[in-house]
């Protein structure tokens, strides 16, 4: 299992570089960054476990922007969004920033998706809640046909162009690996419609991820399809979940970590590489 972190990125925060060439310096194997492009004042939706919306969304970096700015400082550490808002995005461009991060970091980029959860948000981008779930399904197999193919098109209900030329094309064959996040009924039917991988969110204890693991791997060989790997984000920052996290059947665990300057960012990492040293 490898342990990395889940942040929110801001102008009030630790730059991107700083944060990356921290983490590896202390052994993290990777840096998976969230993304929200605006939040509406009349917002609709709260958080999903409800609360006011800290001060981090409303002041995240666009994380491929981060994302290059660590990969230019880093050597190792594996690059990720968590999440890429899917659904608020144009395929094309998405398709062509993510394969970009990929080559300036060597091939170390991992886009994590989602169909996000703030209305409001998605519906300033012309973007449906309703069909939303079906939008974010045609958008990553556009991207992956724009990514394998020189000459690619895609006609779908949602995303509909003709040829085109479009690079660079990611690093690895046949394509950087795409997880998809998400803990709602469907989704591990998404995930293996068109993922290369499972990115639940940890909600407070392990035993509901320890069941739906257990399926998901079932589920994988039942359908005659490799055992797809496993990241779970969000983990917070204690001993206590950090063990619970460890013991899950995951490839990689992401602690949650606060955004905060740089000084007190660099003492948490340290507090926290301790607690996965404990853990392991």
């Amino acid at each position: 299992m490898e342990f990395g972190v889940s942040t929110f990125v801001t102008d009030e925060g630790i730059g991107p570089a700083a944060l990356g060439r921290a983490l590896e310096e202390r052994g993290f194997e990777s840096l998976f960054v969230a993304e929200h492009s605006h939040i509406p004042v009349s917002r609709e939706t709260p958080l999903p476990e409800g609360g006011e919306l800290p001060r981090k969304y409303y002041r995240t970096l666009d994380p491929f922007v981060v994302l290059s700015a660590a990969a230019t400082a880093t050597e190792r550490l594996v690059l990720g969004t968590g999440i890429a808002l899917l659904v608020e995005r144009d395929p094309i461009m998405t398709a062509k920033e993510a394969a970009s991060v990929d080559r300036v970091s060597g091939g170390r980029f991992v886009l994590g998706v989602g169909s996000g959860w703030n209305r409001e948000e998605m519906r300033n981008h012309g973007t449906d809640p309703a069909t939303r779930v079906s939008l974010l399904g045609e958008r990553v197999k556009a991207i992956k046909r724009i990514w394998t193919e020189d000459e690619a098109e895609f006609h779908g209900d949602f995303v509909d162009f003709d040829p085109i030329y479009a690079w660079p094309k990611p690093v690895r064959r046949p394509h950087l690996p795409v997880l998809v996040g998400g803990e709602g009924r469907t989704v591990l039917d998404r995930v293996l419609d068109y993922g290369d991988g499972w990115f639940p969110r940890w909600k407070g204890e392990a035993e509901p991820l320890v069941s739906a693991i257990a399926e998901f791997r079932e589920r994988c060989a039942r359908e005659g399809r490799e055992q797809l790997p496993v990241t779970v984000f969000g983990v917070p920052e204690t001993r206590e979940a950090i063990a619970a996290a460890a013991g899950l059947d995951a490839e990689r665990v992401l602690v949650n970590l606060p955004t905060e300057p740089e000084d007190e960012t660099l003492k948490r990492l340290d507090d926290i590489a301790v607690m996965i040293d404990e853990a392991r």
